[in-house]
Formats: C-alpha cells, sequence, structure tokens
C-alpha cells in the first residue's frame, strides 16, 4: 500500500512536470504582436507594454518607450557674435557698395623683374682708342673673350656685372662683340676716323707663354729711353707730340689660360722726326713653359687699312734654360717713320 502511494505520488510529480514544461513551450511559440487594441497590462523596466488575452496568447498592440533622454537646460547658452568688419558689412548692404568696397582693397604688388640684357657701348677716345663699357647684370664676376678685328682677350665682369677697358682699334669701322660661355653677349660699334694717322702692331697668346712684345725707337738700346715694352709701357698721352709709341696690354693674366694681347701704337703721321722702330717678340723660357710649344700670333696694319696676320709654333728649350730668352724673328716688319 505504502508502494503504491509512493507510486502514485511520483506518476502525479511527473504529470505536472510534464505539464509545465507544456504551458511553457506554448506561451513562448504563442507570442505575435497583435495589431489590434486590448486591454491588459503588464509593467516592464524599460517601458510599458498593453496586451490582451485571446484564446490563451497574449498579443502585444502598442509599445510606448519609456527609456530616460537628456533634458535641454531651460536657457541655453548662446555664442557670442563677433563683429562683422565694416567692409563686410557694408558690402552686404548695397551691391554698389560692394563693389566700391572690393576696389578699395589693396592689390597684389607684381614681384620685380632683373633684366637680365647685355649691353655694350662703344665710345671713340684720343689716340684712336675705343673706351668700352660692358653691362651683364645676370653675369656678376663672370668671364668673357672681347673680340675685335681678329684680336681676342678674356676679361672678367665685377660683382655688378660691369666691366669697362681702353681698346687700341684696328679698324676704322670697328666691331667689338663681348661673348660669354653660355652663348650669351653683346656687340657694339664705332667709327674711328683717327686711326689713319696711327701705325699699330698687336701680338697674342693664350696662357703662360712668357710672350712679349719689344719697340725700340729710333735706335734706342734695351732699357734705354726709347725702349717700350709692357715694363714700360706709357700711355696715350705719350703719343700727343708725335714722336713717342706706346703699348697697351689687354687680358686678366689671373684667368686660367687666358687670351692675353698687347699692341704698340705709334702716330706716324704726327712725327717730328725720321727713323725707324725695331720690332721684336720674344718668349722668355720659365718653369711654366719650358720644354712645351708656345702659339703666338701677330697682328699688323698696313697701308689702306688691311691687317696681315701671321701664326709661329714655337718650342721651348729644356727646363735647365729657364730664364733665358728666344728672339722671334721676322715676325713683325720695323716701322719707317717720315718727318711731317
Amino acid at each position: 500500500m505504502q508502494k503504491l502511494k509512493m507510486i502514485a505520488m511520483g506518476c502525479g510529480t511527473l504529470a505536472l512536470a510534464l505539464g509545465a514544461g507544456h504551458f511553457m513551450q506554448s506561451r513562448q511559440a504563442a507570442v505575435p504582436v497583435a495589431q489590434d487594441g486590448g486591454t491588459s497590462q503588464l509593467a516592464g523596466q524599460s517601458g510599458d507594454i498593453m496586451g490582451t488575452r485571446q484564446s490563451g496568447a497574449v498579443q502585444l498592440s502598442s509599445i510606448t518607450l519609456t527609456a530616460a533622454s537628456p533634458e535641454l537646460p531651460a536657457t541655453a547658452p548662446t555664442p557670442d557674435v563677433l563683429p562683422q568688419p565694416p567692409a563686410i558689412r557694408e558690402a552686404a548692404l548695397n551691391d554698389a557698395s560692394a563693389t566700391t568696397v572690393a576696389d578699395a582693397l589693396p592689390t597684389e604688388e607684381p614681384a620685380p623683374s632683373l633684366s637680365c640684357d647685355y649691353t655694350l657701348r662703344a665710345d671713340v677716345a684720343p689716340g684712336a682708342m675705343v673706351a668700352l663699357s660692358l653691362d651683364a647684370p645676370c653675369a656678376p664676376g663672370e668671364r668673357f673673350t672681347m673680340h675685335h678685328n681678329g684680336m681676342m682677350f678674356t676679361q672678367v665682369t665685377d660683382d655688378g656685372g660691369h666691366a669697362s677697358m681702353l681698346v687700341p682699334a684696328l679698324a676704322r669701322n670697328a666691331s667689338f662683340i663681348a661673348a660669354f660661355s653660355n652663348g650669351d653677349g653683346a656687340v657694339a660699334n664705332a667709327e674711328v676716323e683717327s686711326l689713319d694717322i696711327y701705325q699699330r702692331v698687336a701680338v697674342q697668346w693664350q696662357g703662360e707663354t712668357g710672350v712679349q712684345l719689344h719697340a725700340l725707337e729710333f735706335g734706342a738700346d734695351y732699357g734705354g729711353e726709347g725702349h717700350v715694352w709692357s715694363g714700360a709701357a706709357r700711355d696715350v698721352a705719350a703719343a700727343a707730340g708725335g714722336d713717342l709709341g706706346f703699348l697697351t696690354r689687354l687680358g686678366d693674366a689671373g684667368q686660367p689660360d687666358a687670351l692675353m694681347a698687347e699692341v704698340y701704337t705709334f702716330p706716324s703721321q704726327l712725327a717730328g722726326r725720321d727713323g725707324d722702330i725695331a720690332l721684336q717678340v720674344e718668349a722668355e723660357v720659365t718653369d711654366v713653359n719650358c720644354n712645351t710649344d708656345i702659339e703666338t700670333q701677330a697682328l699688323q696694319m698696313q697701308a689702306g687699312g688691311a691687317l696681315k696676320v701671321q701664326d709661329v709654333v714655337l718650342m721651348m728649350p729644356e727646363c735647365d734654360a729657364v730664364g733665358d730668352f728666344l728672339v722671334l724673328k721676322n715676325l713683325l716688319n720695323d716701322l719707317t717713320i717720315a718727318r711731317n
């Protein structure tokens, strides 16, 4: 009897458990959201849910969210409004005034441009000389070559791109060309009418050749009063009396492999005496040119304005002959001067 009672209680408990499981399963499966209204109310933490039981199923009809939202303060702070510039406020009032104000605003100044024009000026000077003035603002401290009627010499502009020099004219219609290594340059011309009363010879070379031009006037000896060379060159004023000549050295010897020239001038049409002027070209043997070949060129004005040109290549002696001089004979013709 006791055993039957325990069995009956176990079966009852099992039946209750099965029934509860079936109810929970059925309740979870039948909770569709309803589209129509109801009267039952279920309370939740996050909101109020309204629903109606129909045939054992709960159908939801509406959801009202009650989650807390931030509340704005009664009076929100208002940022300060910056004052507008007078030009902007005035422009906003009237289109015409806007145009006027805009026109009154400062405009950007154009950047200054540096002129890179190369200019060469040639002015006739006493003694059939030409004063040259070169301006090359874009070539400060630059080396250039001056060309004139076959004669060439090297010069350098200063820090401002300027160079000036006094050059003996070798032609009545004298043309001068300043040429830079980048292809830029300038040209100038001069009419040298006084050239007809002078006789001129020139010698030119490149580098440290030791070449020198010597003129021995009217039988003068070396080192005498009438010996004209780079060590006793005189200047153009010496020719004013008609009895003395002068020598002009051209080129910047401080430049490497510079083109150099020496020009001797005598006022033959002003001479007050007769005689000859011996012309010699010499080359001093130095540590730089010994045992090498040097080249030189002689230019001599002829009657009628023609220019005689003669080139010479000279083999210098061994270096044990440093300090000696070689005389280049027959490179120039002596000058014969007649009294006027």
